[in-house]
C-alpha cells in the first residue's frame, strides 16, 4: 500500500491519515496478542492450552493430561466409535469419552461423571441432504464435575438408538419433546402436518361419522376429495367413499403402500384408497369437520 498510494505519505505513520494509522496498529497488534497468546499456551509443553486444561483435569494424580490423550486417541482410532455430525459440529462418542469438536473448541466429557438430557426436538419436512423429513434432538451434556462446562449436541433422531448402545448412562427426556426413531414415524408427523394445510370437508348433517374401521379407537377424521387438479386431469381419481378412516390409519396406509428403498418419492406419490382403490396424493387427504 506503500507503493500504490504514495500520496497517502504511508511511508511515515506519524503523518499517515488518521484512518490508515488506526489500520496499521490493528494491523501489528492483532497478529502481535496471537503470537504472545500462542507462546503463552506453548509453556510447560501445551500444558496451559484450553483443551490440555480440560484434558487435565481427568487425568490421574501420577499422570498428565498427555496420558488422557493418549487415551482419546486410542478410542478414537476404534472403528466401533459413533460419530456424526458435520465437520463444524462433529460428536463423537467413544467407549469413556463423549466429545464434541467444533471448528474453534474441542468439548470434552467422560462418560461415567455425565448426565445427558434430551432438552429439544425440531421437526424439518425436508432434510438438506435428502428430500425427507427429519427430527433433530439437542441433548445437553453436563458433568458431575463443577469444574468441566456443560455442552450441547445436535443429532438426527433415527441417531438415537445408535448412540443410547454406545453410552453407559441413561439420557433424560423432557417431559415435551417426543423422540420419531424410525423413518415412519417421521413420515406421518410429516403427512399430518401436509393433510392439516388443505381444505376441509364439511360433512352433511345427516351423515354421522363412525368409528375409523383402521384402529376401531377414534372417529373417522379424513375424507378423499380430489383437490389437487381438475376433476377430469391427472392420475389422482375421485373418491366417493364416506369418511371411514381416521388421519393416523390413512398415513400408515399411505407409507405401507410406498417403496422402502425409496424415501425420497414418499411425498409425492399416488396410492389406492383403502376401500375403493380410487388412486390419491396426499393433497386430496382433506379433514373433516
Amino acid at each position: 500500500m506503500c507503493l500504490a498510494a504514495s500520496e497517502k505519505r504511508l511511508h511515515f505513520p506519524s503523518q499517515a491519515p488518521e484512518a490508515w494509522q488506526l489500520f496499521l496498529l490493528l494491523a501489528v497488534t492483532l497478529p502481535s496478542v496471537a503470537c504472545i497468546l500462542i507462546y503463552y499456551w506453548s509453556r510447560d509443553r501445551w500444558a496451559r492450552h484450553p483443551l490440555a486444561r480440560t484434558l487435565a483435569l481427568y487425568a490421574l494424580p501420577q499422570s498428565g493430561w498427555q496420558a488422557v490423550a493418549s487415551s482419546v486417541n486410542t478410542e478414537f482410532r476404534r472403528i466401533d466409535k459413533f460419530a456424526t455430525g458435520a465437520p463444524g459440529a462433529r460428536v463423537i462418542v467413544t467407549d469413556t469419552w463423549v466429545m464434541k469438536v467444533t471448528t474453534y473448541r474441542v468439548h470434552v466429557a467422560q462418560q461415567q461423571d455425565v448426565h445427558l438430557t434430551v432438552t429439544e426436538s425440531r421437526q424439518h419436512e425436508l432434510s438438506p441432504d435428502s428430500n425427507l423429513p427429519v427430527q433433530l434432538l439437542t441433548i445437553r451434556v453436563a458433568s458431575a464435575n463443577p469444574a468441566m462446562q456443560a455442552f450441547d449436541i445436535r443429532l438426527n433422531s433415527t441417531e438415537y438408538g445408535e448412540l443410547c448402545e454406545k453410552l453407559r448412562a441413561p439420557i433424560r427426556r423432557a417431559a415435551h419433546v417426543v423422540i420419531h426413531q424410525s423413518l415412519g414415524d417421521l413420515f406421518l408427523e410429516t403427512f399430518a402436518s401436509l393433510v392439516e394445510v388443505n381444505p376441509a370437508y364439511s360433512v352433511p348433517s345427516s351423515q354421522e361419522l363412525e368409528a375409523c374401521i383402521g384402529c376401531m379407537q377414534t372417529r373417522a377424521s379424513v375424507k378423499l376429495v380430489k383437490t389437487c387438479q381438475e376433476a377430469a386431469a391427472g392420475e389422482c381419481q375421485q373418491c366417493y367413499c364416506r369418511p371411514m378412516w381416521c388421519l393416523t390409519c390413512m398415513g400408515k396406509w399411505f407409507a405401507s403402500r410406498q417403496d422402502p428403498l425409496r424415501p425420497d418419492t414418499w411425498l409425492a406419490s399416488r396410492v389406492p384408497c383403502p376401500t375403493c382403490r380410487a388412486r390419491f396424493c396426499i393433497l386430496d387427504v382433506c379433514t373433516v369437520r
